[in-house]
């Protein structure tokens, strides 16, 4: 596949990623969609541990298809000196370098902060682990289901009478990721618009990241003692809010918080004057009146086809959406309209359909270039054109295994 410049606000800033599975990687696939040059180093033979989830297709993972897509991919074993030597040389060459191994584990290879930084003063280095560089826990492992157990979002999902529940989707990696492009990005404006010449170190603790987006949780048990339990898919804080069956045996789920709202919801099934009853005046009364607005709202969904729930509280402008499935996503005349859904080439399967870019820039939009590519594939560019060695000496080192 030929190697195509990158397209976008980050145009011209190279990624060094050595991260595996999905949050560090992620993170830097997000700066490769807006530009980034992202070089992707793996362990010889082996690669990142991605390549072996499923879903697969003639035995090649889908999942690394998006999750390292855009990016340049070459092997090095950076535990052995000549491969240390070379890392140090990409590290002197790059922006902002992306790990994720257990804290301490770059220290015992002689790649400590301080080494990077003599390679590159005003090196990012973006550190992703399960709870941080420090504290009691910070050498266990972790993967996206810790994150979201011991981070507080676990606990509050499912129904109250039953075990809580994990989302379907290893939710905790993607928001550690977008926790991590974030603050890369903050760090090189800092970077950028200092006259000293020094980098920084970037310690996130993906649980951290998890507990961050749950907020209210912590002011919420500081300031009134209180616990948020499970409450099923009823909303705690307006109502109607829940997920209704239809007429056809589809699903939908009901929002709305302000007045403005619940009077178009009210409007849609045909009971304005639900908006004038003292139960349902505010959003508080209506959140002690739920399990009545459920009844009412409930049943009318349950008389009608999902299309036809939709379209009354389109017509009205309520606030009811449909529980898409994958494939009614793809027809979605507003997805197909934005074209949230990019085409993209592949080595492999020649075009592959995945999520476009987010979000849309209007003057420098971004481009996916490719989708995530075999073990090794970029290696010659990486070791010629950005490390001027000759074929003799890439030669050379891939039959010693350190590429």
């Amino acid at each position: 596949m030929e190697r195509e410049a990158g397209e976008g606000p980050l145009k011209g800033l190279r990624v060094l990623d050595i991260a595996t599975i999905i949050a560090g990687p992620m993170a830097a696939t997000l700066m490769a969609d807006f530009g980034a040059d992202v070089v992707k180093l793996e362990l010889p033979g082996l690669g990142d541990g991605l390549r072996g989830f499923p879903p697969f297709k003639d035995g090649t993972s889908l999942w690394w298809k998006v999750t390292n897509r855009g990016k340049l991919f070459g092997t090095l074993d950076l535990r052995r000196p000549e491969g240390k030597d070379l890392f140090l040389k990409l590290v002197a060459k790059s922006d902002v370098l992306v790990e994720n191994f257990r804290p301490g584990t770059l220290e015992r290879w002689g790649l400590d902060i301080e080494t990077l930084w003599a390679a590159n003063p005003r090196l990012v280095v973006l550190r992703t682990s399960a709870f941080g560089q420090d504290g009691p826990d910070a050498g266990l492992p972790g993967f996206a289901r810790i994150f979201e157990a011991i981070g507080g979002l676990t606990g509050i999902s499912g129904d109250p009478d039953r075990k809580p529940m994990h989302p379907g989707y290893p939710i905790g990696d993607p928001i550690g990721a977008l926790f991590g492009s974030f603050a890369i990005m903050a760090a090189l404006w800092r970077v950028a618009t200092s006259d000293r010449d020094k980098g920084e170190e970037i310690d996130l603790s993906l649980t951290e990241a998890l507990f961050r987006i749950v907020e209210v949780l912590a002011i919420e048990y500081d300031q009134l003692g209180e616990i948020r339990r499970r409450s099923g898919n009823r909303n705690q804080y307006s109502a109607p809010s829940d997920v209704y069956l239809t007429a056809d045996k589809r699903y939908v789920s009901l929002a709305g918080s302000t007045d403005r709202t619940f009077a178009n919801n009210a409007r849609a099934i045909g009971r304005p004057e639900l908006a004038q009853d003292p139960r349902f005046a505010s959003n508080g009364a209506r959140v002690e009146n739920s399990v009545a607005l459920d009844r009412i709202f409930g049943g009318w969904i349950a008389a009608h086809t999902q299309e036809e729930a939709v379209g009354a509280f389109r017509a009205a402008n309520g606030t009811l959406a449909p529980i898409y499935s994958i494939d009614q996503i793809f027809e979605d005349p507003q997805f197909v309209a934005r074209k949230a859904i990019a085409e993209v080439p592949d080595e492999d399967f020649g075009t592959v359909r995945m999520q476009g870019l987010v979000p849309r820039f209007t003057r420098q939009p971004g481009k996916i270039r490719w989708a995530a590519k075999r073990l090794a594939a970029d290696n010659d560019f990486i070791y010629k054109e950005i490390l001027g060695l000759d074929e003799a000496e890439i030669r050379s080192l891939r039959d010693r295994q350190i590429i």
